[in-house]
């Protein structure tokens, strides 16, 4: 991520959506979304998540991007949001990044460690067990591994 942003953070329901768009009144900027909620298609109650209406005062990003049953980790929003970080100035806006998840923040300012990607095989397996035996037990066993 090589661009200029602002960032604009805090908890649910502190007024960041509002002093947001009070800001893309005045400036040309265009909001990318730092909310882990909020990347869910359908997750609309209980995540403050801003109206059709406020989504077309400006251009809102990282919003209904992904499927509930799909995973979205800070790994793939640090990839999101550099992409359009970098993509934004060149339109001549300004990325105003705002949301009340602090680890996308951290993440994005700090970076991540390497780590490596889920095995879907050991994942399915463990889903499946899950299913046959129930959660406690198989907790209960993943438990003992330490």
């Amino acid at each position: 991520m090589s661009a200029h942003a602002v960032c604009l953070a805090g908890p649910t329901a502190s007024g960041k959506t509002a002093a947001a768009l009070a800001l893309a009144a005045r400036r040309p900027v265009e909001i990318v979304s730092v909310d882990s909620a909020l990347v869910y298609r359908g997750l609309d109650i209980g995540t403050a998540k801003p109206s059709a209406a406020e989504r077309a005062a400006a251009p809102h990003h990282l919003i209904d991007i992904v499927d509930p049953a799909d995973s979205y980790s800070a790994a793939r929003f640090v990839a999101d949001a550099s992409r359009l970080v970098d993509e934004i100035p060149a339109r001549g806006r300004l990325p105003l990044l705002v949301g009340g998840t602090m680890l996308y923040f951290k993440a994005l300012r700090d970076g991540l460690d390497a780590m490596p990607e889920t095995d879907p095989a050991i994942r399915a397996a463990l889903d499946a067990r899950a299913a046959a035996e129930g959660w406690p037990a198989l907790h209960a066993e993943l438990a003992r591994v330490d």
